[in-house]
């Protein structure tokens, strides 16, 4: 049962074949079959002192709360799994950090892909064929880091014809240098806002 959240945005009301949301003037729907991609939520990320300073303390809740809302109502969930082929990451496969966190570990998803790039859409398996064999149009990105793999599949997804949406506050990521977190976040925003699909928030969705 999806449960009638509008915080933060103008409004919203149920569908019956999904959910619609009023966000910043544009109606969105939410297929039912919507696939949640849940990327490189992993162990290693919890290093700061090999990434930096994170942003977003509450992405893990956020992105609990829509795992959760997608287990219950049906829908796929897409686990993606970096697997570094770098000998220094800390998310190499030997590694202790390859490890999921707590928060998606328990999870059944519909699909478990590994990746070594940047992408989802270009690990084991094929995460388009298994969309396209599914009858998927519609993704919703989540996950680390969120201008790296989050913005770059969301990118891609777009540019595949996918209804992308991006829900920013399900994603974090890491100060580098003199630019924040946050600025890289918004950066990311901004990017895939009306380019590659729209920015949404967990609540939107759920």
């Amino acid at each position: 049962m999806w449960r009638e959240s509008c915080e933060g945005w103008l409004g919203c009301h149920s569908s019956g074949y999904g959910r619609t949301s009023t966000i910043n003037g544009m109606t969105i729907a939410l297929d039912a079959g919507a696939a949640l991609l849940v990327i490189d939520v992993q162990a290693a990320f919890d290093d700061e002192s090999y990434w930096g300073k994170r942003n977003n303390p509450e992405a893990e809740a956020n992105i609990a709360a829509l795992a959760a809302a997608w287990s219950a109502a049906g829908r796929p969930v897409v686990r993606v799994r970096h697997a570094s082929t770098n000998p220094a990451s800390p998310l190499r496969p030997e590694h202790p950090g390859h490890a999921y966190k707590a928060v998606v570990a328990g999870l059944s998803p519909a699909l478990e892909v590994v990746k070594s790039v940047h992408s989802a859409f270009h690990g084991t398996p094929d995460l388009g064929a298994w969309l396209t064999a599914n009858g998927v149009r519609q993704v919703v990105v989540t996950g680390v880091q969120t201008n790296r793999c989050c913005e770059t599949t969301a990118r891609l997804a777009g540019d595949l014809g996918y209804d992308v949406l991006f829900a920013l506050d399900a994603t974090y990521t890491f100060t580098e240098g003199d630019v924040t977190a946050d600025q890289f976040a918004a950066v990311t925003a901004a990017n895939i806002e009306g380019n590659f699909g729209r920015v949404v928030s967990a609540a939107d969705l759920l």
